[in-house]
């Protein structure tokens, strides 16, 4: 409550009174609601009129003064004949939840208590980096209502703040701060609303990426000339049979009894998502690369011009043609067993150079090779060295285990006269063979006579051995030195960050859903989530926090809404709901990200 003066004219006359007026919130933000015209009452110098203001609050909420003032008594007759007039009830009857609070009211402090607690920080910091990104504006922009737009954005700071299924987000909306932070009405929500505004969202990916990242781009000033991509896959809970993508290869998390789904994400060198795709669970990285280009074209309305940064999966010959005859460079590791040729390179000891990957890191030797139209980057590592004959001394003990029960199992099936069919044994070595490729190409097996036989390549592995933690990149960036070759590559380790927090932070795995394009508006979703993660971590890095954004989630979930009841003297109940006062650290990730501590706006109702 304030004193705020009004001036008005009539003719040629100026009339000057003072008005006692509150802001309250309304449906359409915060107004100023006159309490009462003080008239001709002279509120005193201006600098006195918050402190005239507070009495006479006071005054109204039956606090008693020790120095009455003639002014206090006469605002406090005027207001009291205003209601009586607007409302005739007895004085002593509690008013609605609608009259008027005063700053000051006298409380018995026994009885003050604390309800309908609910978590807000992460929520507040995900709605603000959404609001920040303009997102509804986007979502508008292709045609999705406001419920759906609402809807939308509770689902994706779902996974944000605490990723779990459509049917537990509807627990997991009445614990959160949703209502207050969101204005979302938990109680109307259930798994129907969930599934059908994933229908609706679907299909309007490539635009959303599109939109998204360029306002990312003009926030943050990136550059974009440089372009990660990888692929990866995650897999489904149940046989996912409904859905033509979901088929049995070679799950990035061992899950060989479940059926995955393959997403294929770029990324620029800052870390954010340009786009992604969703592909069927089978699919080959190197057989991506043109549905990719077609993509970053899309979104970006690049037409050649970046260096697209590829790991050896997608190395193929046929690859860098596509991609140069799109008019990009490429930077890309080399196949394992193209190494063979450059062995005498690696063997030379002339034109190497030591590059430290950081403090705590071996160092890495490196030498730079033009042939033909291309830059190649020799490397050797020793830490790689020892980490390759591990994994091979491993696999290659495993192996030779399962060979030896194999070798068992065929000669006891003669011996019974039950030869082993070639098909059933060729799929058994087929699977030893993809179960330990590190070791598996060192052994030859085949059948001699009905029996299993096998062998070590023996010259093969020695070679091997020599070229342990040696690889080398290739790239048609000639104007790049060996540092800068090295170093853009290694950015690629962006990317293999962003799918553990897909996965990982985001929870992106197991999916439950059964029809396709559930599956892939679950993976959007989450897609989402890490560009609101993304603009979180670099706003804080830029202000020299450098935590993931999984650390500081877990800071600011102590921050919290909450609803304060204060038994007033006179018998009634003040409800006041607003946020806690954040901790230190929570409050200095607030500054860090230039956002107001308030989560929302306080609300003060009579009960």
């Amino acid at each position: 409550m304030f004193i705020k003066k009004s001036i008005s004219k009539h003719g040629d006359k100026t009339y000057v009174s003072h008005v006692l007026v509150e802001s309250v919130l309304t449906p359409a933000g915060p107004r100023q609601k006159t309490i009462c015209n003080l008239g001709k009452m002279d509120p005193g110098p201006k600098e006195d009129w918050l402190a005239l203001a507070e009495r006479i609050q006071a005054a109204l909420g039956g606090q008693p003064s020790l120095f009455p003032d003639p002014r206090v008594e006469r605002a406090v007759a005027k207001i009291r004949e205003r209601q009586a007039k607007a409302a005739p009830v007895a004085l002593e009857e509690a008013p609605s939840s609608e009259t008027a609070v005063p700053d000051v009211v006298p409380v018995k402090t026994s009885g003050v208590k604390c309800q309908d607690l609910r978590k807000a920080g992460p929520l507040h910091v995900g709605h603000q980096m959404w609001q920040r990104l303009q997102m509804d504006s986007v979502l508008k922009a292709v045609g999705l209502s406001a419920p759906a737009r609402q809807l939308t954005e509770l689902m994706t700071l779902n996974r944000l703040v605490n990723p779990c299924s459509e049917l537990a987000m509807v627990g997991w909306s009445r614990r959160e701060a949703i209502d207050d932070i969101l204005a979302v009405e938990s109680e109307t929500l259930n798994e129907d609303k969930f599934y059908r505004n994933m229908d609706k969202l679907h299909g309007h990916r490539m635009e959303i990426e599109r939109e998204l990242y360029a306002r990312e781009k003009s926030l943050f000033n990136l550059e974009g000339s440089l372009v990660l991509y990888d692929l990866t896959n995650t897999y489904f809970e149940g046989q996912a049979v409904r859905n033509p993508k979901a088929k049995r290869g070679h799950s990035k998390e061992k899950r060989t009894d479940c059926k995955l789904v393959a997403m294929g994400l770029m990324l620029d060198a800052d870390g954010f998502p340009i786009g992604h795709e969703v592909y069927a669970g089978n699919t080959i990285d190197g057989t991506t690369v043109k549905a990719m280009l077609d993509g970053l074209e899309t979104r970006t309305g690049r037409e050649g011009g970046a260096t697209v940064v590829m790991d050896r999966g997608f190395a193929s010959e046929d690859n860098l043609k596509l991609v140069r005859a799109r008019h990009y460079d490429y930077l890309m590791a080399g196949f394992q067993n193209q190494r063979t040729p450059l062995l005498k390179d690696f063997e030379d000891l002339e034109g190497w150079e030591e590059i430290q990957p950081s403090a705590h890191k071996v160092p890495v030797q490196i030498k730079r090779l033009e042939k033909g139209d291309e830059v190649f980057l020799l490397c050797v590592s020793p830490a790689r060295a020892e980490k390759e004959r591990a994994i091979r001394e491993r696999q290659e003990k495993k192996l030779v285990k399962d060979l030896e029960a194999l070798t068992t199992a065929v000669a006891k099936a003669l011996e019974r006269g039950e030869p082993m069919e070639d098909k059933d044994l060729g799929e058994r070595i087929g699977r030893l063979r993809e179960r330990y490729p590190r070791a598996a190409r060192y052994y030859e097996v085949e059948r001699k006579d009905g029996l299993l036989a096998w062998t070590l390549k023996a010259e093969l592995l020695a070679r091997a051995v020599e070229l342990d933690g040696a690889y080398f990149l290739r790239t048609s960036r000639k104007d790049m030195g060996p540092e800068e070759i090295w170093r853009t590559y290694i950015a690629l380790t962006r990317i293999e960050s962003a799918f553990r927090d897909l996965k990982g932070t985001l929870d992106m795995r197991p999916v439950y859903h059964q029809k396709e394009i559930r599956v892939e508006t679950h993976i959007f979703l989450a897609v989402l989530a890490f560009h609101l993660q993304a603009v979180i971590e670099r706003t804080l890095r830029d202000a020299g926090d450098h935590r993931s954004w999984e650390t500081v989630r877990e800071e600011l979930s102590t921050h919290q809404v909450v609803t304060t009841l204060l038994p007033a003297a006179d018998g009634r109940t003040l409800a006041i709901r607003r946020g806690s006062v954040p901790d230190r650290k929570v409050g200095e990730i607030y500054r860090h990200l230039d956002l107001d501590p308030e989560p929302m706006t306080p609300i003060r109702t009579w009960l």
